[in-house]
């Protein structure tokens, strides 16, 4: 299967992938944390969409500890999945 992109979509791709790109590299430098907190996750992307990838098990969230302990969404998954649909809605 062959897609034809214009300028446009292409653009975007490139954009979306580069800008994950640095996101992966400031992680690993230690210049941005890995984790969000799950609070900080609905402020930045919307709590009902949050809800919904959990809901339908595209994303993940992590425990710190025990019971008690902070929720934690992976920064690298949540951004993939984020701009990756930005490319879709482009094509």
């Amino acid at each position: 299967m062959e897609i034809a992109l214009n300028n446009q979509q292409l653009r975007t791709i490139v954009h979306e992938a580069a800008e994950l790109g640095a996101i992966v590299a400031l992680i690993h430098t230690g210049k941005l944390p890995p984790y969000l907190k799950k609070r900080e996750a609905y402020r930045r992307y919307g709590r009902r969409y949050i809800e919904q990838l959990l809901d339908l098990g595209q994303l993940s969230i992590r425990g710190d500890g025990n019971n008690s302990a902070a929720w934690r969404i992976d920064r690298i998954e949540i951004e993939a999945i984020v701009r990756g649909l930005e490319i879709w809605r482009q094509l």
